[in-house]
């Protein structure tokens, strides 16, 4: 994500009461004209955040699209000669061949996740009562607005240590994962 992001989804949920979001989900339920401020309540501005992260799946979809472009045919034919159905081509053929794809969709996934920042900074400076105050963001504040760089720094190496056991995590657990050129 960008901060053309935040500021483009910042237009649409409005900061003041009136948004675009707001005033088409009010024509839509009936009640034209009433004001939500998506990014003002602590209901809903955690909410409104996981739908614009949404706009990033797409990058997601372009890596699933070339992992199953680059499973052979001839592996569905040879699954359809064997009998297998749609459901058994989708289990035995492209599922195992899509799991290196998945590995990495999950671990940079998690990366990214664990790096939120520009959304909640742009958009909710951290939230109504700290609604959207991640840990990037609240690093960020130590380090900049509250110049306490050893604290900050410290957040950093712990933020380090949490992706890293996670990463680890996943790899030990990536027996599942079928790389072609094992198979002997």
């Amino acid at each position: 994500f960008g901060k053309d992001t935040g500021l483009i989804n910042a237009m649409i949920y409005g900061s003041s009461g009136h948004s675009m979001l707001g005033d088409w989900l009010s024509n839509l339920a009936g009640t034209p004209g009433q004001m939500v401020d998506w990014l003002g309540n602590e209901v809903t501005a955690l909410p409104a955040l996981i739908v614009m992260s949404l706009w990033g799946v797409g990058g997601g979809m372009v890596i699933f699209l070339a992992g199953l472009q680059g499973i052979p045919q001839h592996y569905y034919e040879a699954a359809t000669l064997d009998g297998a159905g749609a459901v058994g081509k989708f289990r035995n053929v492209t599922l195992p061949l899509l799991t290196p794809t998945i590995f990495f969709t999950l671990i940079t996934g998690l990366i990214g996740s664990l790096q939120a920042f520009t959304q909640a900074f742009i958009m909710t400076q951290g939230g109504p009562n700290d609604a959207t105050r991640f840990f990037v963001y609240h690093l960020y504040q130590n380090a900049f607005e509250s110049v306490r760089m050893g604290y900050a720094s410290a957040l950093g190496w712990i933020l380090f240590g949490i992706v890293l056991i996670f990463t680890l995590i996943q790899v030990r657990g990536s027996k599942w994962v079928y790389y072609e050129a094992e198979a002997k």
